[in-house]
């Protein structure tokens, strides 16, 4: 899969299937691998374009200064690598900062915008929770547990009952090959705790969908609603047996409602 070199960094992308296009935009400490219980899917309908936002994945140089706005530029500088005047967006957590970003900043840009398990800002207690992961990696917290604290609070009590399932979903964060470092990993949670366009949400142009978990406890559905009453005509969703992950954890139910509002005139 390709790199641009874009706005100082390597920016590594991937694309999938071909028709409308659909940029998938990941939250704090993920990468374009966060999206295969539903790329399938998605690909199957759509041009999906999967980039590793700066300071993770194969994106180079992990140690290079981050802020939502900066994301949100390497988004539009690849999409206009490709060859795209527009896109509909999906931005998940960390990545529906970028989206609302996006769609604040350039209104002619974004066609229709999907903002799952998200908000216009970021809570006190989710920053002081998200720093202190970010001190856990720090200190040399081993990764295992690491990731597994972080588990706690992005899946359902559901996701926890079959343990074959969540050992294998540490195993596979442990052994990821482009992993985050520590660096990184504070400045993606700086920027986080840095923006909040609460204040601008009137200036969203398009068509929206706000998709919450209905167990999500970082962004609850409480959150997702009060974010979906801010911008005009924005329609609202949960994902029932589902927390924050709820793309992970609910993939059909998830690309279901993304496809159909994609697919609404």
């Amino acid at each position: 899969m390709p790199n641009i070199v874009i706005n100082g960094v390597d920016l590594y992308y991937e694309t999938h299937g071909k028709s409308m296009p659909l940029m998938l935009v990941a939250g704090l400490a993920s990468d374009s691998q966060s999206w295969p219980t539903i790329m399938d899917d998605l690909s199957r309908h759509c041009l999906v374009i999967a980039p590793d936002n700066r300071g993770v994945g194969r994106t180079l140089p992990q140690y290079i200064e981050i802020s939502i706005h900066k994301m949100a530029d390497d988004c539009l500088a690849l999409s206009r690598h490709l060859g795209l005047s527009s896109i509909n967006l999906l931005g998940h957590s960390m990545g529906g900062f970028v989206a609302l970003d996006l769609a604040i900043r350039y209104p002619d840009f974004v066609n229709k915008l999907i903002l799952a398990g998200t908000s216009s800002f970021s809570s006190r207690r989710n920053n002081s929770l998200l720093s202190n992961w970010a001190s856990y990696m720090e200190k040399g917290m081993e990764p295992h547990l690491w990731f597994r604290n972080i588990f706690y609070w992005i899946f359902s009590s559901r996701f926890f009952e079959d343990e074959a399932a969540v050992n294998e979903a540490v195993r596979y964060a442990v052994e990821y090959p482009y992993p985050q470092g520590t660096i990184a990993f504070r400045n993606q949670v700086k920027a986080i705790a840095n923006f909040d366009c609460t204040q601008t949400l009137s200036r969203v142009a398009a068509k929206t969908m706000v998709i919450s978990g209905k167990e999500d406890l970082l962004f609850p559905p409480e959150a997702g609603a009060r974010l979906a009453q801010s911008i005009r005509d924005a329609a609202f969703s949960v994902i029932d047996n589902a927390a924050h992950a709820m793309h992970m954890e609910q993939p059909h139910a998830f690309t279901d409602c993304v496809l159909e509002f994609l697919h609404q005139q």
